[in-house]
């Protein structure tokens, strides 16, 4: 397809940005960049600049989220798509995606093996739950990115210690405990890019840290994505409901785990890793994404 207007929703422009409006460029798509921190909403889903005028944002065949702000992006999609804007991630997605406790549900309720976890609401009920697991194990915030604020739990004083800490915080996230299985996973984690289930590419993510995020400086390399794998990252998609999103799994010693699935994946490590262009392989699922919505909008005028 061609002649593609694509929205770029955004607080600021990092690499994964960059490498997105190149591929655009390089395929002829006009690119639509609005800074989320900018605009305003009414409640038919207009996005109005600050003088009050309709941004042409609103005027485009499809949106990309990619927000610093999980909260904001999921606010300004669902008033993009109530004013009639295609968006990437569905809302509905991103909803599901950008909270820990629910994406785990999700992947348990369809049977994605995904690791155990726990949720609990105060200090004493998540003490009990960290009894449960033994030790190590791991509490996580139910949102957030990059390996923040998540603890490797070692003993009941560190656990009474961290738990403490969250109730200084006060943040009304903090009072929500995810409490989770420690994976003695073999020192790396896999991380596959997919669209609506289709892997794009994979990579291996190694550190000598129990957390082996890219962006906390683990070492990358190439992941040749087999059948168990591929089979696990199209049921993660299908269970939040699919789009742009990269499926986390770890290695255990009786196959595979999903433990997260992220709407907002950043993908220019994957993309220095691995021989395909992977913003190329998004911008030909755009395209898609742009047809589709053009063919149902035209059935809906008929």
């Amino acid at each position: 397809m061609s002649d593609v207007r694509v929205g770029i929703l955004c607080s600021r422009i990092r690499s994964d940005e960059r490498l997105l409006i190149e591929a655009l460029d390089e395929r002829g798509h006009e690119v639509v960049r609005a800074d989320i921190r900018k605009l305003r909403f009414d409640l038919d889903g207009t996005p109005l600049t600050p003088e009050g005028t309709p941004h042409d944002i609103a005027d485009v065949d499809v949106v990309v989220d990619r927000c610093l702000s999980a909260t904001r992006g999921l606010y300004a999609a669902r008033h993009l798509q109530s004013a009639g804007v295609p968006v990437v991630n569905d809302p509905d997605v991103a909803e599901i995606c950008a909270d820990k406790a629910k994406t785990s549900l999700a992947l348990a309720d369809a049977g994605v093996p995904t690791p155990r976890t726990e949720v609990a609401f105060t200090q004493e009920s998540a003490l009990a739950a960290i009894e449960s697991f033994g030790y190590p194990c791991v509490l996580k915030p139910v949102t957030g990115s990059w390996g923040r604020l998540m603890a490797k739990i070692d003993s009941p004083n560190a656990a009474e210690a961290i738990l403490e800490h969250k109730k200084t915080l006060g943040h009304y996230e903090h009072g929500v405990f995810y409490v989770q299985e420690f994976v003695d996973k073999p020192g790396r984690d896999l991380r596959v890019v997919a669209v609506d289930g289709e892997p794009i590419a994979g990579m291996a993510r190694y550190g000598d840290d129990w957390l082996t995020n890219a962006a906390r400086g683990a070492e990358t390399e190439p992941f040749a994505v087999n059948g168990e794998v591929e089979e696990l990252v199209r049921a993660a998609s299908e269970t939040v409901g699919g789009g742009l999103l990269g499926v986390d799994l770890m290695e255990t010693g009786s196959g595979y785990t999903v433990h997260e699935v992220n709407h907002g994946v950043e993908f220019t490590a994957l993309n220095g890793t691995v021989e395909t262009d992977v913003p190329g392989a998004v911008v030909e699922w755009l395209e898609t994404v742009a047809t589709d919505a053009d063919t149902i909008r035209a059935e809906v005028t008929v």
